[in-house]
């Protein structure tokens, strides 16, 4: 069995189906707020990835107990060209269509 067709078809009753629209339309709202508080967190957060980088190039990482481990140039990843952060993004290998849903 795949998790593709777990779906049960049933009915659902009128005050599940507005419960379900209700807290949808919270569930947006909220989303709504919390994606206008990171933009708005979009210049504090680009200062603290360029603190964050320049920390680990210079001073290093405690690698086991007070053995420093320093990174490389080199090492340090980019951000990529022309997108946005999201809250998490890994190696920027997430799409914007991941992102948004669409995909």
């Amino acid at each position: 069995m795949t998790f593709m067709n777990t779906k049960i078809e049933h009915e659902k009753s009128p005050e599940s189906k507005k419960w379900i629209e209700d807290e949808a339309a919270d569930q947006e709202a909220l989303f709504s707020k919390i994606s206008d508080a990171m933009e708005a967190l979009k210049p504090k957060r680009e200062k603290w990835y360029a603190e964050f980088f320049h920390r680990i190039k210079t001073k290093g990482f405690n690698h086991d107990g007070d053995d420093r481990v320093k990174i490389k140039e080199e090492e340090i990843p980019v951000k990529p060209e022309g997108r946005d952060d999201v809250v998490v993004w890994k190696y920027g290998e997430v799409s914007t269509e991941e992102v948004e849903g669409k995909k």
